[in-house]
């Protein structure tokens, strides 16, 4: 059966954020995920993961100004400063809040830059973010994001990650397959992780189209889970979804495919 995490960005938001830790212990959930910590007392987070007695198994390194429009920095030719800094930043909190796995948005393209520019830098970035984290054994997801919901972004495949570790070669960056992405790309996931399970660090859910949860769309979760299963991934799974129409209600998808928590 999948090891399953909550994504507490996503799930448990009828409450505020430091309260959700608590929720999803008492849902049943031994581990959970949130895109950034660098907007609150990690301290405090550090509490709730010890309190609880929650595993915490990734967050994200910063994305520049999120509200401001930005979805990462890693892709732009004119913040590389920037992105080492970045990444240092996340190499703090994950010190701090004892997390092995940090992921990469890699931002949008800056139409002032060639693809070319564009490729080279992303690369740059990306082995200096691998050595990076492998000094502090921690590993480097780099996560696609496909170009129906967020247009411009650099890398909206599964293909386009793994083509790029490859020509990068550092054995610690790593896929991060989000389905839903992949799914709204029309990429097929089962292939990717029959093929390429070595390359893949770290699996989040949601069913396509809307975003929500497992059996809301047209993903066949029952075969792709126990696809994951049958493979051999021995990460986690989490729950990365917008929930229909309340977390608690939404968690129902689990037990309607055979899993309990």
């Amino acid at each position: 059966m999948p090891r399953f995490a909550a994504n507490l960005t996503f799930l448990f938001t009828e409450i505020p954020f430091m309260e959700r830790f608590a929720a999803a212990r008492r849902a049943g959930l031994d581990a959970v995920e949130f895109m950034f910590p660098y907007d609150f007392n990690q301290e405090e987070i550090k509490a709730q993961l010890k309190e609880t007695g929650l595993q915490l198994v990734l967050c994200n390194l910063p994305a520049g100004n999120w509200a401001g429009g930005d979805r990462g920095t890693a892709a732009n030719p004119e913040r590389k400063e920037e992105f080492r800094k970045g990444v240092a930043k996340g190499i703090d909190a994950a010190r701090t809040l004892g997390v092995d796995r940090l992921n990469c948005l890699v931002g949008l393209k800056n139409e002032a830059f060639s693809d070319g520019e564009i490729s080279e830098t992303l690369m740059e970035n990306i082995r200096y973010a691998a050595e990076s984290l492998q000094k502090e054994n921690i590993r480097l997801m780099v996560e696609p994001v496909n170009r129906l919901d967020v247009p411009g972004f650099a890398l909206n495949t599964c293909g386009q990650v793994l083509r790029l570790l490859k020509e990068i070669g550092h054995p610690n960056a790593y896929l991060q397959i989000d389905v839903y992405h992949a799914r709204r790309e029309n990429e097929n996931v089962a292939a990717i992780l029959r093929d390429q399970l070595d390359r893949i660090g770290h699996i989040q859910i949601a069913d396509c189209p809307g975003r929500h949860q497992p059996g809301t769309g047209e993903t066949d979760f029952k075969l792709l889970l126990a696809e994951i299963d049958r493979v051999g991934y021995d990460g986690f799974v989490s729950m990365e979804y917008i929930p229909a129409p309340d977390t608690q209600s939404s968690l129902a998808w689990l037990s309607s495919h055979g899993y309990s928590l």
